[in-house]
């Protein structure tokens, strides 16, 4: 009977799930733009924007799987993706991968359909489903970028940039560190910026990696938090719209920019108003979702080997790197960033502790955190600004209070689960499932 609730609650996610698909489809529609149910049926036949997250959401669906078929579902995509290469070089046409691998993914739903049974086919489709759902976020990410853009032609970057202020105006700094470092740095940091979701892949591998044997999903995994973020994160664009230094105060804002300082000089103080900007640049700085996406990252990455650890910090810096030193965000949106996530991290491991009191405190907490960050911001710039000594501790102290309760949370909870309350996974003969 307890298993009922639980259908239940995924039904209903999965119809306001196709429900949200479906409008945004329509309200891009509306804007001219094609919504993330067509680019993505697109990229079935035509170039893929990017085949690095199709085959890192096809090898999620392939923990799944005994090794055998990871090898030929490997080889098939690869194959497919060979096929697509020559026939475009012929044509004369853009090449680029990926096609093969969300082929395959396709071609797994289909198998779990109609030749799996029982236990096998939900664990397949969940497979196939935590696949198509993390390219699904990424193409309504890009989606509510340019619906950003359309919808608001007000831009708070000046009062972002006030408040920048209060923490020394990091970004300003950054960015000449990174001109300092010269071209390796940049690189670098571009890489690993552009690149988040293969960081994001070996932690999530890691923690997926008994899947196909133990025949069941962890609790709680990267990927969760990953979708989540990217859920809520544009819905606060839409209120809080902000396009970043590099355009609001650099070289790459053209004519709409309020004039040519990043990085060299900080943005004056003034009084702070909304202004207008261009209707193509996305108003997506606040949160810094990179920024959550990195902490999720290194979040995740803290119960796994030397190695993991090790990289989960490294992506963290080199992302916060990248984020302040291309003028990408203010320092005000890191830290709405880091509270965002642990926020968001904190409400889901309450969830699957049945709710637990002190996991949704805390979350609500960040939820106070957060929105009193937001409104400092723009409410407060100023007064944050004339006091940058008292008003800078302040807000770091904010953002490191979220953060201390929720490893203290988590760390309490560990001790408190004994062992021997941890139902033991049934570990049954693998059928070879062909």
């Amino acid at each position: 009977m307890w298993r009922r609730p639980r259908v239940v609650l995924w039904a209903a996610a999965s119809v306001v799930g196709l429900a949200f698909l479906i409008g945004l489809e329509i309200i891009s529609r509306h804007y001219g733009t094609p919504g993330p149910i067509t680019t993505q049926a697109r990229e079935v036949i035509f170039p893929p924007k990017s085949g690095t997250v199709l085959y890192a959401a096809m090898t999620l669906m392939l923990v799944t799987l005994p090794w055998r078929q990871r090898f030929i579902a490997v080889g098939a995509a690869v194959g497919i993706d060979l096929v697509f290469w020559l026939v475009r070089r012929l044509a004369d046409a853009p090449t680029m991968f990926g096609n093969g691998a969300l082929i395959v993914t396709l071609a797994c739903a289909v198998i779990a359909v109609t030749r799996r049974t029982g236990r096998e086919r939900v664990l397949l489709l969940k497979g196939v489903g935590l696949a198509l759902l993390l390219v699904a976020g990424r193409k309504t990410g890009y989606t509510w970028l340019d619906i950003t853009a359309q919808t608001r032609p007000m831009v708070l970057d000046q009062y972002v940039a006030t408040a920048d202020h209060a923490l020394g105006n990091p970004s300003w700094v950054a960015g000449q560190i990174v001109r300092a470092t010269g071209s390796v740095g940049a690189h670098v940091l571009e890489w690993v910026y552009i690149q988040l979701a293969v960081g994001a892949v070996v932690v999530a591998l890691y923690q997926l990696r008994r899947v196909a044997a133990e025949r069941r999903f962890p609790t709680h995994h990267l990927v969760r938090t990953f979708l989540v973020i990217g859920l809520l994160g544009p819905a606060v664009y839409m209120i809080y719209p902000v396009v970043g230094p590099i355009f609001a105060y650099g070289a790459d804002g053209g004519r709409w920019a309020l004039a040519d300082l990043w990085p060299n000089t900080p943005a004056p103080l003034g009084t702070p108003q909304a202004m207008i900007f261009d209707g193509t640049t996305p108003r997506n700085c606040m949160p810094s979702l990179h920024t959550a996406w990195a902490t999720a990252i290194f979040i995740h990455s803290r119960k796994g080997p030397r190695a993991l650890r090790f990289l989960g910090a490294f992506w963290l810096v080199a992302t916060l790197g990248a984020t302040l030193g291309f003028g990408y965000h203010y320092g005000a949106d890191i830290l709405a960033g880091v509270v965002f996530t642990a926020t968001i991290e904190m409400a889901l491991r309450a969830y699957d502790r049945g709710w637990d009191r002190r996991g949704m405190l805390l979350a609500g907490f960040g939820t106070a955190v957060f929105t009193a960050l937001l409104l400092s911001y723009r409410f407060l710039s100023q007064e944050l600004a004339a006091l940058p000594w008292l008003c800078g501790p302040l807000l770091v102290l904010a953002t490191a209070s979220v953060v201390y309760g929720a490893v203290r949370t988590v760390r309490l909870w560990d001790r408190e689960t004994p062992a021997a309350s941890v139902p033991a996974p049934r570990r049954e003969a693998q059928p070879e499932l062909v």
